[in-house]
């Protein structure tokens, strides 16, 4: 029996298609996607899912049926649904890299349930005609890492992409881990992943590249009636506010990322979603020891362009992007400078904001900038781990400040360098913070309440996304649940998964995977 969803197609019914059928590597013009069919997995075996995605899409059946694994393995297509793989183009490392598209990811179907919209797609379903001289297909290895941080980043209240399932396919699929020229054979998976739409900035810069202005407009008012319907109907004032909304939400977004230590590591515009969701898991990581510097991605290692502390200036340079790609709908270029002005100045602020609810601040006070200033610099001056030292924080009793060295310890990887100047740049410190938290109305523990609501106590650290895989990969998944439900209250306290809240470990710290990652990762 066939799975009951409520299917309501809108993209590949209100867009324009690729007319050619076949699934073939083709330059694609005057079109938004191309029909293609997922390929069939020789041996599919359902690995995990998540039980709160299954209620949102609205699913009735057991998602342990035949029916289930068939779909999310791409080995049966739902009734009345017609699968396609999306195209655009994109900015990748600062450059034109002219037509994308999805090569490894074949979009089943759009859903709704409770009046929400979602688009089911597949990640390592097969070849599609954007596929290139790549097979389309995704190894158990990177498809743990999405299933695993898409879930994390959600539970941490941050915007993202969604996952409803991970499966293996029974194939073998041949990736060069590091591109060092080792290639090697690793199981092959597929992931299901959920999001209201997966359209990204270099959707519209492709059209806007091929200048096809007709299905350039097309596209927006699309996205503007069916995910920003309160900017009203289409013009280009409307655009303009379009162009606003999409500034704000991804700025919100990468302040997020900003707030629990997480780096992207390949913010290429096909990588930026419309929506403001993060999306594409591929070579991320989360800020271990507080380095401004750090990038997870090694193809970046050299110019460092996507590193933690750029994050919101490539937001901004992606933007501007995307600006190029609607003015000829406006075509009044100051407009589009005026919004992307705001969001130098409004990022700031966000930014500070954040800061100072990570300090348990909540009055605004003058000299709150110097010492969020101080503070960055003073994590610098040793390795310093991020996520423990500001849970540790939060423990600080405001007459305590003379103990704060003490009481953050824990966090520093190295403790031998903490030599007698770097002490005493700590106490500087701290005493300043004494002082400023004698200025707020909150109590020890009403301050304590806050920050570690905005602290996460778990995140999922590169090392532990590693133990997963490494036993996933001898066919043991305990690892790979116990992670799973312990990132669903990363704020909590969680007494029994106690030995999750640890520094990366020494063994991890040049490990391929937990602390060199690729695009292929």
């Amino acid at each position: 029996m066939a799975l009951q969803l409520n299917i309501k197609d809108k993209f590949n019914k209100e867009l324009p298609a690729d007319p050619l059928l076949t699934n073939t590597r083709r330059q694609v013009r005057n079109a938004c996607f191309s029909y293609v069919t997922p390929k069939k997995p020789s041996k599919p075996e359902l690995v995990h899912f998540s039980e709160k995605m299954i209620k949102t899409i609205g699913l009735k059946e057991s998602p342990n049926s035949k029916e289930f694994l068939d779909v999310v393995t791409g080995n049966s297509v739902l009734a009345d649904s017609h699968p396609y793989a999306m195209c655009y183009g994109g900015h990748q490392f600062g450059h034109w890299a002219g037509q994308l598209g999805d090569g490894r990811a074949i979009n089943l179907a759009e859903v709704e349930h409770e009046g929400k919209n979602w688009a089911l797609q597949l990640k390592g379903a097969g070849e599609t005609p954007y596929s290139r001289s790549a097979d389309g297909l995704a190894v158990l290895r990177s498809s743990i890492r999405e299933y695993l941080c898409s879930e994390a980043m959600f539970h941490l209240g941050i915007p993202t992409t969604r996952a409803l399932s991970l499966a293996l396919s029974g194939d073998q699929v041949l990736r060069d881990i590091m591109y060092d020229g080792n290639p090697a054979y690793e199981k092959g998976a597929i992931v299901c992943r959920v999001a209201p739409s997966f359209v990204r900035f270099g959707s519209f810069e492709i059209l806007a590249a091929q200048e096809d202005k007709k299905t350039l407009k097309v596209l927006v008012d699309h996205i503007i009636k069916h995910h920003y319907a309160h900017l009203g109907d289409p013009s280009k004032g409307t655009y303009l506010k379009f162009f606003k909304e999409v500034a704000v939400r991804s700025m919100k977004m990468v302040i997020d990322w900003q707030r629990v230590g997480f780096v992207h590591g390949v913010m290429n515009t096909d990588n930026m979603s419309i929506l403001g969701l993060t999306i594409d898991y591929g070579p991320y990581g989360w800020l271990e020891d507080y380095d401004l510097g750090w990038t997870p991605n090694t193809t970046d290692r050299a110019n460092k362009r996507y590193r933690y502390g750029t994050q919101p200036q490539i937001v901004l340079w992606n933007l501007l992007q995307l600006a190029n790609a609607l003015f000829p709908l406006i075509e009044e270029a100051a407009l589009l400078q005026e919004i992307l002005k705001e969001y130098q100045e409004e990022v700031e602020v966000a930014y500070h904001d954040m800061m100072r609810s990570k300090l348990g601040l909540i009055e605004n006070e003058s000299e709150d900038l110097k010492l969020i200033s101080e503070l960055e610099s003073v994590l610098q001056l040793s390795e310093t781990d991020m996520t423990i030292f500001f849970r540790l924080l939060a423990q600080l009793k405001r007459d305590g400040f003379s103990s704060g060295l003490e009481l953050i310890k824990d966090s520093f990887y190295k403790p031998e360098e903490i030599t007698a100047n770097i002490a005493a740049k700590w106490t500087d410190w701290f005493e300043k913070y004494g002082k400023r938290l004698q200025k707020e109305t909150k109590t020890d523990d009403e301050r304590k309440q806050r920050m570690n609501t905005v602290n996460p106590k778990y995140v999922l650290r590169n090392y532990m996304a590693q133990l997963a895989i490494d036993a996933a990969e001898e066919g043991d998944y305990a690892i790979l649940d116990e992670l799973f439900t312990l990132l669903k209250e990363p704020y909590g306290e969680q007494p029994a998964h106690e030995k999750w809240f640890a520094k990366r470990p020494e063994w991890a710290r040049h490990k391929v995977g937990c602390s060199m990652l690729s695009c292929s990762s």
